[in-house]
């Protein structure tokens, strides 16, 4: 997992421009620190946080059998075997209920950039290469 997001890996993860980002950073949205050289950088929680909190619009029906959909994970509930866990890729939210272990594997938590593959109604949660 990344310690910090540049901007345009936040950029791609919110499905927008590097400059809508930098408009988000710019109105107090998104907190960013700053490089020891000047350059912007976003705590991965922090714009999970931000993510989770931005109405959800539906999205287009998918027509492949087969999708994936790097993103940021905003949500992760345990229970005694099993975890849900929330996505957010772009215009897309996803939702997935896996192993608890397979969570605690993967040390998902709001912030780590993950991906999820769809098939059918079966979400899959893994780590971007």
């Amino acid at each position: 997992m990344a310690e910090h997001l540049r901007i345009s890996d936040a950029a791609r993860l919110l499905g927008v421009s590097p400059d809508t980002v930098r408009r988000l950073v710019d109105s107090g949205a998104v907190n960013t620190t700053r490089t020891r050289s000047g350059r912007r950088q976003i705590d991965p929680a922090a714009l999970a946080t931000y993510m989770a909190a931005q109405p959800r619009s539906v999205a287009p029906p998918v027509a492949s059998a087969r999708n994936r959909f790097e993103g940021i994970v905003t949500r992760v509930v345990k229970d005694g075997v099993m975890a849900q866990v929330e996505m957010q890729a772009g215009p897309h939210h996803i939702v997935s209920l896996i192993s608890r272990e397979a969570a605690d594997e993967l040390q998902l938590k709001p912030g780590v950039v993950a991906v999820a593959s769809v098939k059918a109604t079966n979400v899959g949660i893994e780590l971007p290469r």
